[in-house]
Parts: structure tokens; sequence; C-alpha cells
């Protein structure tokens, strides 16, 4: 790749704070909210116009479909999103089980209440572009904005970027699948116009379950109800209406009384990687072709839509994979699946798996146990990490991605960094029982 030598300046230091969260998903909303009330002063970044990364931008209102009656649950803010937004009319009824799915558009102003409630500094438009390292700690982070390039510097950091842009840019050990392996990426959308009662009628007369797409499953799983849809592409692509080699096949989620499909996720692609600018805006391009080709084909073959309009992109691709870190600690596939518990418990998470088709719904009240040491980057001081980005191995990952994992993780994050500023140690020398301990007093099971 051809080079060019950008000249040494000096940047303006745009804030200094105690704990900097980049990232706003349900891992750095979780990380900021669970850092300020602890009562240090906490900054909250992202890099566009509203909080609540892959539930506002990528229209994944899914935030806890696996519930079902036995689910055992760690508590904490993930679940004070649903309540919230319940409280706030943002959520629906879920289909699917028992959770509540969480209105994406509104949940925007979900989390601006949560975020000026509990008085974190927020920071819109503003990418972050580089760390600032010294010695073995990191202090802080270069920003490009409308406001130009600029520094913030901060006491402890965490990087909740979902694709650990920040562990990257800090040289933290990281791993991350072939493209081939990866899990796709998608774009979503809505659809006005819908006759929901014929839809619906048409979804009881030819139910869908688990089994239809799950490749592993422990047998429990297979005649759960799906809101899994494939027959109007199949029909489609048999017509030559969608290319045969066109990954259009998903799930719809929430309905309302005004015939609005408010997210359907069917238009995939496959073998990209969402850390190379060139294949995400390939991926935007195609994917809104496909998603074009599914609508024409949900109004052709599908009862209910015959009248449909798009009524909604995503506003960017939902990327469920890119690199994780190798942290202090790899949680195992064998972690995950035998209920292992760790003396560094931030927090738990049901059985639940569903990646790379592999599907467990935790319908057995089994559980395991997140360690502090995933969230610990090697080689870098003060820095942790939260979201789908933790240290885990691959099955492993397909419980860590999950969004309330993610809000577990940063939760955990956000409290180890607050009460590590306020012990005056580093991230990886802070009192586990202390961080445990102020955990459990915001509502989080740990054991």
């Amino acid at each position: 790749m051809k080079e060019i030598q950008e000249p040494a300046r000096k940047i303006p230091v745009l804030a200094e704070t105690d704990v900097l969260v980049i990232g706003s998903g349900p891992a750095g909303l979780s990380a900021a909210l669970a850092s300020a009330r602890e009562g240090v002063d906490t900054m909250l970044v992202e890099r566009f116009g509203c909080f609540g990364g892959n539930i506002t931008q990528a229209m994944v209102g899914t935030i806890a479909w696996y519930r079902r009656e036995k689910t055992v649950e760690a508590g904490g803010l993930g679940v004070e999103f649903e309540h919230r937004a319940k409280e706030m009319g943002a959520s629906h009824p879920d289909p699917e089980g028992d959770g509540e799915l969480l209105d994406t558009d509104l949940f925007k102003v979900v989390a601006d209440q949560l975020i000026q409630e509990a008085g974190i500094v927020p920071i819109l438009h503003c990418y972050t572009v580089g760390v600032i390292i010294e010695g073995d700690a990191i202090v802080g982070v270069v920003t490009e904005s409308k406001s130009g390039r600029q520094a913030i510097l901060a006491k402890r950091v965490i990087d909740a970027t979902g694709d650990a842009d920040i562990a990257q840019f800090a040289g933290v050990p990281c791993q991350q699948l072939p493209n081939a392996e990866l899990m796709p990426v998608t774009t979503s959308f809505g659809c006005s116009g819908v006759g929901i009662d014929e839809f619906l009628k048409y979804i009881h007369a030819n139910p869908s379950s688990l089994g239809d797409w799950a490749q592993v499953t422990t047998g429990k799983e297979d005649d759960m109800f799906s809101t899994y849809i494939s027959e109007p592409f199949k029909k489609a692509k048999k017509a030559g209406e969608i290319p045969k080699d066109a990954v259009v096949l998903g799930y719809w989620d929430a309905l309302t009384d005004a015939g609005e499909a408010l997210n359907i996720n069917v238009a995939h692609n496959l073998s990209i990687d969402a850390t190379d600018v060139k294949d995400l805006t390939r991926a935007e391009m195609d994917g809104r072709k496909n998603a074009m080709s599914a609508v024409a084909a949900l109004k052709k073959y599908t009862p209910g839509f015959q009248k449909a309009r798009l009524r909604s992109f995503n506003s960017s691709i939902g990327v469920r994979e890119t690199r994780k870190i190798v942290g202090d600690y790899v949680l195992s596939e064998e972690d995950v699946k035998n209920q292992v518990r760790f003396d560094d418990s931030i927090g738990i998470f049901p059985e639940f798996l569903d990646a790379y088709g592999v599907v467990t719904m935790p319908t057995t009240g089994r559980y395991f146990q997140v360690p502090f040491r995933s969230l610990l980057p090697q080689k870098v001081e003060n820095l942790l990490v939260a979201g789908r980005c933790v240290s885990a191995d691959k099955i492993a990952f397909a419980a860590t991605r999950q969004m309330m994992c993610c809000a577990v993780t940063g939760q955990g994050a956000g409290v180890a960094a607050a009460v590590s500023v306020k012990e005056g140690r580093s991230c990886r020398q802070v009192s586990v029982s202390d961080l445990q301990d102020a955990l459990k007093k915001q509502g989080v099971r740990i054991d």
C-alpha cells in the first residue's frame, strides 16, 4: 500500500475525565451508566448521531428473545433497559419469548434520558482514531470530528466499540476468524401497509421452529416457535427474482396495530470483514439491493404484505463479529456449556448460544459466570474491553456476543473502572471483592 508521511502536530485537548467509554451499544451504554452511578466523572463517545449502537443503528431490538420460563438472568442494566423502555412506551411484546422487544427508534430517547439522569458527559458524531499511551498504560485517545482532531484524556478507558478498535490501536493481541468463517452482516428493514391479521393467520397456518434453521441443538429447541421466514424468498429465487447466490432468509419481530413490521432481518452478506472500509461499503450497497428484492418477494408471495412498502432501512449494517481481544482469560466453550464458576465473576449469563448454526435455548435454569479477566487485555494497563469483543473462543462467543451479555460485561467494566479510580489502583489490580460488592449494589447477580 502506498504511504505518505503525516507531519507531527499539536492537538487540543477536548476534555479530561475519570472514565472514558468509547462506543454506546448495550455494552458501552451499560459501562458508562455503571461508572457514573459509582460517582466518578464519566464521558461517553459515540461515532454516530444517537446512542444505542446495534439497537438504534442496526434496528436490533431483540435484547432478550431467548428468555423463557426457567431462564436465569444477571439482572442489572440490561434488564433495566427493557423495563425503562416499557415504561416509556418504547417496547413491544416479543412473539418468541418472555422478553420485551425494544423499539429501536424510541430507544434513542430512552438512552438520552438514562445518560442525562446519570450525569454522563455525552459526545456524539465523534470518531476515535488513535490512543495515547504513557509507559504501559493508556491515558487517553485521539478523536476526529467536525471540531477537528482532538484528544480526550482519561484515567481509565473502556473499549466498547464492538470491533476492539481501541485495543487494536493500543497494540493489544487480538484475533479474528478468516472472512469465510465470520458470521454474516445484515441489512434490516421495516415495512408499512402490512395486513397484520392476514399475516399472522398465515404464520399460524405455516409455523416455523428453531429446528428449521438451527444446525446443532440439544434437541429441546427443535420444535420451539421461531419467527423465521424463508418460503417467500425460496419462491422468488425459483422464479429468478432473487439471485440464487443471495442470502435472503431470516426473521421478523415486532408488528404494530398501525400495520408496521418494524424489523425484518433477512438480507445477509457473507465473508465481510467489517473492519475493512471497502468490505463495509460493498455490504451496505449489496444489502440494500437484497433487501429490496426481499420486499418484492414478501409483497408477491406473503399474505398480508400485498400492499406493503418499505418503511425504513437500518442506519448502519448490522455486524455480528469482527475482532476479539486475547485477554488474561479466554472464556471457552467448555466454560459456557458446563456452568463453570469463577472467583472473579462480574455477572452471570444464561446457557444461551446462537452462532454458526449452534443454538442452545436457556430453558433449564443453567447459567455460567463471566470472569473479570476476560475483560482485561494483555500488555496495556487501565484499558478494559466490553461487549462482543471480549476474550472468548469461537463457541463461547455465541454467548458473549448476545446483547444482554454485552450489557453484563459493560456493567462489569464500568464498575471496575470506577472502583479502580477510587482505589487508586490499576484495573488489573482492582480489588475483586470490592468490584463484586459494588456490582451487587447495582442489582447484578454474580453467582
